[in-house]
């Protein structure tokens, strides 16, 4: 890993970032607008700035930090979880929550935890990423326009509920196209996605979101993935008592799609199907099952990526 001799913290806002430089102790404030961004950029050598994932605030700051040749000059970045970011802040003592002090705490946190980069969304990636977050959209709009026609009772309200499902419909048809034309466009995308369909419970659907939103899939080890899916089990254990495992942080959207994955597979492949009805049996219960296999399928998908083959059924002993 490489060391970087200066570490800038960086709040993110919608129109400004602040900018604390723990060299000199000083917070700048420049607004988010391009030229403002490849001027500071530009004035970066041997730098690890660290801010934090903000809903998209932060696209303009990591596209710029992305920029050709700052890697040559030791430029990188670590966009780090608010919520471990508000964690350590605690843990320092700051419970005030300013723009400044926010970009102090994250200019502390990348020289006390030594922060590994970020590596660089690849662009056909990062357009598969907003695409299926749209779609994403566009479901939970029919989802709720859905119960609305269930409770409506006015004639006139259900006609326009009616039309707006059929609008969103429609859209939602043309971004599943938009999608698989973006994954047939780039061959990088059109492997991962063919490769991952051929596991049991992953569909179309299912593997964009997966390609999408787990990079980092084939690239790092079992337990890191699990992490990063949202499907560790994480310890509860203070003194004598021994608490409940359970999965919590990592990403909710890849935990989603493997709680469903793991569901369908365990009705269809011999292995798991077999290994869920173990747990059933050992009294585990239904949710905690397929989480477990969930977990089992993200690391089955994680080898597959990794050793570039396709999924191989087995027959349980």
């Amino acid at each position: 890993m490489t060391l970087h001799q200066n570490v800038l913290g960086v709040d993110v806002a919608k129109d400004w970032i602040d900018i604390c430089d723990p060299a000199s102790g000083q917070v700048r404030r420049i607004e988010t607008a391009p030229r403002a961004l490849k001027r500071f950029v530009r004035g970066l050598s041997d730098t690890l700035v660290v801010f934090e994932a903000s809903g998209g605030y932060d696209r303009p700051l990591a596209e710029a930090l992305e920029a050709p040749g700052l890697k040559d000059r030791g430029v990188a970045y670590a966009r780090v979880n608010p919520g471990r970011a508000r964690e350590f802040a605690r843990a320092t003592g700051r419970l005030a929550k300013t723009d400044k002090v926010d970009a102090r705490v994250l200019a502390e946190m990348g020289r006390a935890l030594d922060l590994k980069p970020t590596p660089p969304v690849d662009p056909a990636r990062r357009r598969l990423a907003e695409l299926v977050a749209r779609r994403e959209d566009l479901v939970g709009m029919i989802t709720a326009e859905t119960q609305r026609f269930a409770q409506a009772r006015d004639r006139f309200v259900s006609a326009d509920i009616r039309g707006v499902l059929l609008v969103l419909r429609r859209r939602k048809l043309a971004t599943d196209r938009e999608i698989a034309a973006h994954k047939r466009q780039n061959s990088e995308l059109a492997a991962i996605d063919a490769r991952l369909r051929t596991a049991p419970g992953i569909g179309p659907s299912l593997a964009s979101v997966i390609a999408a939103y787990l990079p980092e899939l084939g690239q790092i080890d079992r337990r890191a993935i699990a992490s990063l899916g949202g499907l560790a089990p994480h310890a509860r254990d203070s003194g004598h008592s021994r608490g409940r495992r359970s999965c919590w942080g990592g990403r909710a959207g890849i935990r989603r799609a493997l709680y469903i994955a793991a569901f369908i597979a365990s009705r269809r492949d011999p292995e798991l199907k077999a290994m869920r009805a173990r747990l059933q049996a050992a009294g585990k219960p239904f949710k905690v099952a397929i989480i477990a296999l969930a977990r089992k399928l993200l690391t089955i998908l994680n080898a597959m990526i990794r050793d570039h083959r396709d999924y191989q059924p087995r027959t349980p002993a």
